[in-house]
């Protein structure tokens, strides 16, 4: 315990929080205790004249009850919810969406236990009663402090609320007419972000509707207004009149039409009450002490219009969102009590505060070289810069997998395969399994390709009928077609001799059997031994035999971390050793989740700087004369010469490094957080130079190459493949490959070591060659769901880098990373050549290219619409290296890929090597051309 609290952010305002100050009143000391301060609230005691008294807690019983269900149903992937939900929660929760845009944990929480509330499985809310406020019409209160960000909360359940009625028609549930009451004029300003038409609404700000469902969203309603709109003049109010007007007090047909104007004849309303500590149940004892009578009038109009609304239309939810929901108690006293219908609490001290399974065991260390932050490359694997950009993609399922991805599958495979050999030895009737969740669909693909092609080097682990692959977006699907999954495989041989094709839900059914029942005995799913997912696997999985997790996709808060791992965590025995008492430890073995607690700051130091300003980075509607759109292109097709060839002399060197290349793997447990290395496995690859030949390796590499060119090649297919073998032999024989240090060159084994376990990089590399020298023509294929991009869909962003405002730019501020970028922004706004141009950045203008066996991302830095309304691709650089000039051979192959298309206009590229050439490169360029 501590007298004083000497660090008082202690939590991840993106994760549930972990630890919590308290304060014990006897020894007036502050513990910092593990785990989340339980709901509820702080009132006055009876010393609280005290200068430290620190009250009464009172808890918030059914918060408290919620919170660990809503826990649990998050962690297994949100069963029971809609394919729209789905998407939307893994929309929210996708990290490569939120690189700028990323929601805090309380604002998830808030909106899943809404969601949790609607849609989650009953039998999942047995004992939950949310009491009601007395009326006729279901409310429910999400407590959030004060800057929580409650309105983008508002923002996220009426996407939720309208993709899915417009989704779903028939579904009771949902609504896409919402009306949103505000206690005033400020917030009811403030709150215009939410309307769908606004030019800075909040669903486009915070990227909360996924672009292709941004048609859908347009078909909802939504209407603010005060409160004071809800007023009418009551019968007793116009009896009080003197007036020769007889007429009545209006009926709620009228009164709806006046209040709800556009959306009058909208029915099964969606209400939602910002800073709903306003709108309360007046008692029945009305007299309420302390009540000033301004504020009993506006709950009373402020309630009573909406129970009139509801009987004539029916409100269908209300939803409260208040940082103080607290209302009179109605016991004639100045005592306020909170809204009994609360059901999330995220209060001010965890704002402020804000920032049992199998023991996982991840990666420490290996033979290879370290990533940047001197861990093991294995430990975050989609983050490694040799896979980030390939996995990243929309790539065909043939494509190979980087190196260190297929290394690693290689290593976590070899270590499975010890454990099933003694699972089979022990008796154990169903092998372990290993599950990939990958980033993307085309990436479990790959996979899954790269698995049934026994491209990962475990046969024992490349059964096409013991893998199971489910794919997220038949997963989307699933609410209207009952089709799920898929298997590699025939599903039964009754089914192959009726020659009879099963029905989608025979499929779904067979298929659901098979995920649910993984590892169980005499079940469907049992010989199952490796699972290749998109997310986070299907809901409820509960799979109790997963003993190796491979990550592949972006893992920036220790939450998702836990999601994934916690696919792996099930135990397989829970009996305990008679001498402790306790569990006897089963491990799973995990790469690519970097599962590891958050460091704190401990030390004593000098204060933080201030903060840079930021600037907003944005298109202007106003300059939209100068949008420039780009085709959005994911790979280029070649037609080849019908005899293939290379001259070596123009292929460059292929360096391989010994260091660069995991050989083995050290692994250790996870205890409370850390790596346990008294306890460290180890898996060894020295057998894999003895059982790959030469000979093995130069048709292996030749195969993989054939695999990427055989749909583009006309002729005979045997023909290429014998093509490839010849060329590919050519090459590794040659002094084209340099492996570091030479002893690797003079050990055969340890040759063919490095050889094998780098084998895409020297496919990438030849084809790379064979491409270039061998291509007739190119074609483009276009992003089918983007085909075309432009400046106008950049998402605003911030940045405290230098920028200046732009003239000829669709994007109001240019920023820049030098002062060489500047003074070339500047000529491209005055020259009289250019008609528009934008900085290639946050934009999505990207070209792929192959480096040393690797895919990557290039991203020139200018795009420039010329006065001829040619496009001009402009890079600056001071120095080339071999790295610039592969870039620039992709950047000309994608300029005459476009070129041949035709559809785009003209397009060319050029390199500027310092300032002073940019106004001689715009004059060359900006000659007229024919397309």
């Amino acid at each position: 315990m501590k007298s004083t609290i000497d660090q008082l952010i202690i939590n991840s305002p993106y994760k549930k929080p972990e630890k919590y100050w308290s304060y014990e009143r006897e020894e007036r000391l502050f513990d910092l205790k593990d785990g989340r301060r339980p709901a509820g609230y702080v009132v006055a005691s009876e010393r609280s004249k005290a200068f430290d008294d620190p009250g009464i807690f009172v808890e918030i019983p059914l918060v408290n009850m919620i919170r660990p269900r809503v826990d649990a149903w998050r962690d297994k992937g949100y069963p029971g919810v809609t394919g729209i939900t789905k998407r939307l929660l893994e929309h929210w929760r996708n990290q490569e969406e939120r690189e700028y845009r990323r929601f805090f944990f309380c604002q998830m929480e808030a909106i899943e236990t809404l969601i949790w509330l609607l849609e989650a499985p009953e039998a999942e809310k047995v004992g939950i009663d949310v009491p009601s406020d007395g009326g006729n019409f279901n409310r429910l209160c999400s407590k959030m402090a004060t800057g929580a960000g409650k309105t983008i909360v508002m923002a996220m359940l009426i996407a939720w609320q309208v993709l899915n009625k417009v989704t779903y028609p028939q579904d009771a549930r949902f609504s896409k007419y919402v009306f949103v009451v505000a206690p005033g004029l400020t917030v009811k300003s403030r709150l215009q972000v939410l309307m769908l038409s606004a030019a800075d609404n909040y669903y486009n700000e915070f990227n909360i509707v996924p672009i292709g469902l941004v048609e859908k969203f347009r078909q909802g309603k939504v209407l603010i207004r005060n409160w004071h709109a809800l007023q009418w003049e009551t019968a007793q109010k116009l009896a009080k009149k003197r007036s020769v007007d007889k007429r009545g007090e209006k009926s709620n047909e009228a009164y709806v039409r006046e209040v709800l104007g556009e959306m009058a004849k909208a029915s099964n309303i969606i209400i939602i009450n910002d800073e709903a500590h306003h709108a309360w149940r007046v008692p029945a004892e009305s007299k309420i002490r302390g009540i000033k009578k301004s504020e009993l009038e506006e709950a009373t109009v402020w309630i009573n219009g909406l129970d009139r609304i509801h009987e004539a239309r029916n409100i269908l939810a209300c939803y409260d969102f208040s940082a103080t929901p607290f209302a009179p108690s109605g016991k004639r006293s100045s005592e306020e009590a909170l809204f009994e219908w609360i059901v999330s609490d995220f209060g001010l001290n965890d704002a402020i505060e804000s920032g049992l399974v199998k023991t996982p065991r991840v990666v420490i260390r290996d033979d290879g070289k370290l990533s940047k932050d001197y861990k093991s490359r294995l430990y975050h694997i989609y983050n490694d810069s040799e896979v980030k950009d390939d996995i990243n993609r929309k790539a065909d399922p043939q494509e190979p997998l980087p190196d260190l991805v297929t290394n690693g599958y290689y290593l976590l495979g070899k270590d499975w395969l010890e454990t099933a050999t003694e699972w089979e030895k022990a008796g154990f009737k169903t092998p372990p399994v290993m599950i990939t969740v990958a980033n993307r669909t085309e990436t479990a693909a790959r996979v899954k390709y790269s698995f049934d092609h026994k491209k990962i080097r475990i046969d024992e682990l490349c059964i096409l009928e013991r893998t199971l692959h489910i794919d997220s977006r038949v997963l989307d699907m699933a609410e209207s077609q009952e089709e799920a999954i898929s298997v590699a495989g025939d599903l039964n041989d009754e089914d192959e001799t009726e020659n009879r094709k099963p029905t989608k839900k025979e499929s779904a059914e067979i298929l659901r059997q098979m995920v649910d029942t993984v590892g169980q005995t005499g079940k469907p799913g049992a010989d199952i031994q490796k699972v290749i997912s998109v997310g986070m696997l299907s809901e409820g999985w509960d799979a109790k035999t997963v003993t190796h997790i491979m990550g592949l996709r972006a893992f920036s808060s220790q939450l998702l971390c836990e999601q994934v791992v916690g696919r792996g965590l099930r135990r397989t025995s829970y009996e305990t050793n008679p001498d402790t008492g306790l569990f006897e430890a089963e491990y799973v073995n995990i790469f690519g989740v970097p599962f590891t607690f958050l460091p704190h700051e401990g030390d004593e130091g000098p204060p933080p700087p201030p903060p840079l300003p930021k600037s907003r980075i944005e298109p202007v509607n106003e300059k939209q004369q100068y949008e420039i759109s780009w085709p959005n292109i994911i790979r280029i097709e070649h037609v080849y010469r019908p005899t293939l060839k290379i001259d070596l002399e123009k292929v460059r060197v292929l360096e391989l490094s010994a260091y660069d290349t995991s050989k083995l793997a050290e692994l250790a447990p996870i205890i409370e957080g850390k790596p346990d290395v008294t306890r460290i496995s180890t898996i060894d690859l020295e057998d894999l130079g003895k059982k790959f030949r030469m000979q093995k390796i130069i048709f292996e590499t030749a195969r993989d190459i054939y695999d990427q060119m055989q749909p583009d090649w006309p002729a005979n297919k045997e023909y290429l493949l014998a093509q490839l073998i010849r060329l590919v032999e050519q090459f590794i024989t040659s002094d084209k490959i340099q492996i570091i240090p030479p002893l690797f060159t003079r050990d055969d084994i340890k040759r063919r070591i490095i050889l094998t376990l780098n084998m895409n990089k020297i496919v990438q590399h030849i084809w790379e060659a064979i491409r270039f020298e061998n291509s007739k023509s190119v074609e483009p294929v276009f992003d089918r769901d983007y085909p075309i991009r432009s400046t106008g869909d950049m998402k605003t962003w911030f940045t405290g880098r230098p920028c200046e405002i732009t003239r000829k730019s669709h994007i109001n501020m240019c920023v820049f990373d030098g002062t060489w970028e500047a003074s070339e922004a500047f000529e491209l706004d005055r020259n009289r050549n250019v008609k528009a141009w934008v900085k290639n950045d946050h934009l999505g203008f990207e070209i792929l290219y192959i480096y040393n066996g690797v895919v990557r991302k290039y991203r020139p830095d200018f795009i420039i619409r010329l006065s001829t309304s040619d496009y001009l691709v402009l890079e600056t650089k001071g120095q080339d290296t071999a790295r610039d000039k592969t870039k620039r051979a992709f950047l000309n192959e994608w300029v005459e890929a476009v070129n041949s298309h035709g559809g785009f206009g003209r397009w060319k590229w050029a390199v500027s090597k310092n300032p002073a050439d940019l106004e001689k490169i715009i004059v060359d360029n900006a000659v007229p051309s024919s397309i």
